[in-house]
C-alpha cells in the first residue's frame, strides 16, 4: 500500500529527528565532545525518566501547564477581539496597527523587570508575561485573517440579512479559522517562551525555574533532560494543532 503524502512527511521528520539523536550519541560517546559538558542522549532520557518520577518535577510541570494554559486562555480572545477591530474599522485601524507593530518589535525580555515590579515573583507575573508575548501575534495573524476573507461572502450575508455576529460566526470564523490555527501556533511557542523566560528570570517553581537551577550548578544530564522534556512538550503541541489543521482543510475553499 502506496504511503501518503502527508505519512512520508511525518517519516521524514521521524528519520531526521532520530539521526540528530544517533549523532548526538555518537558525539557524546566517541568523546568528539566533552562528555561532562554533553552528556549522551541515552544517559540524557534515562535521567529525564528518573526526574518524572519525582513529585517536584510533576508539581512543576503542572505549575507551568496551568500558567500557559491561563495566559493562552487570556491572550487569544484579547488578541483576537483587538485583531478584529483593526480590521474591521479604518479608523481604529490607522491607530493601533502601528502601536502593535512597535511594541511587537521590541524584544518583550526587557519588559519582564517591570511586571516583576507590577506583579511581584509569583503566579501573576509569569501569567501576565506570557499573555503579553502572546496577545499582539494574536492580534496581528487575526486582522490579516480577517482581511483575507473574500468581500462577496460578506456582501451576500448582509444582503440576506445577517446580523453582525451572524457574520463573524458564519463567515469571518470558518473563512479564518485555517489561518487562525497556523497562527496560534505561533502564538503558543511566543506564549510558552514567555513563560519559561519568566520562570527563568525570578521564579521560586515552575520547569523553567527547575531548567535554570540545573544550568546554574552545572547539572548537564538534568540540563539536558529538561531541555529533552521541553522539546517533546512543544512536539507534542505542534503535532496536535496539525492534526486540528487537517481537519478544517476542507474550509480553505
Amino acid at each position: 500500500m502506496a504511503l501518503t503524502e502527508g505519512r512520508r512527511a511525518s517519516l521524514a521528520r521521524l528519520a531526521i529527528v532520530l539521526a540528530l539523536v544517533a549523532l548526538w550519541e555518537l558525539l557524546s560517546r566517541t568523546g568528539a565532545v566533552n562528555p561532562r559538558l554533553l552528556p549522551s542522549a541515552s544517559e540524557a532520557f534515562t535521567t529525564l525518566a528518573e526526574l518524572l518520577q519525582r513529585p517536584k518535577l510533576r508539581g512543576d510541570l503542572l505549575v507551568t501547564g496551568s500558567e500557559v494554559a491561563v495566559a493562552f486562555l487570556l491572550a487569544v480572545p484579547a488578541g483576537a477581539a483587538i485583531g478584529l477591530l483593526i480590521a474591521e474599522s479604518r479608523y481604529w485601524g490607522e491607530v493601533l496597527r502601528p502601536l502593535i507593530f512597535f511594541l511587537f518589535s521590541i524584544p518583550k525580555s526587557i519588559f519582564l523587570p517591570m511586571f516583576i515590579l507590577a506583579f511581584g515573583i509569583g503566579y501573576a507575573q509569569k501569567v501576565g508575561f506570557g499573555f503579553f508575548s502572546t496577545v499582539f501575534i494574536v492580534a496581528m495573524s487575526t486582522a490579516a485573517a480577517v482581511e483575507s476573507v473574500k468581500p462577496d461572502h460578506v456582501t451576500v450575508a448582509r444582503s440576506f440579512g445577517a446580523t453582525r455576529g451572524q457574520i463573524v460566526s458564519r463567515i469571518y470564523l470558518p473563512s479564518m479559522m485555517p489561518v487562525l490555527l497556523e497562527a496560534l501556533r505561533i502564538a503558543m511557542i511566543f506564549n510558552f517562551t514567555g513563560v519559561m523566560l519568566a520562570e527563568m528570570y525570578a521564579s521560586r517553581e515552575g520547569l523553567g525555574h527547575a531548567i535554570s537551577n540545573w544550568g546554574e550548578n552545572f547539572q548537564m544530564r538534568q540540563l539536558f533532560a529538561g531541555v529533552v522534556l521541553v522539546s517533546l512538550i512543544a512536539i507534542l503541541f505542534n503535532e496536535a494543532v496539525r492534526w486540528a489543521e487537517r481537519r478544517c482543510e476542507h474550509w480553505r475553499t
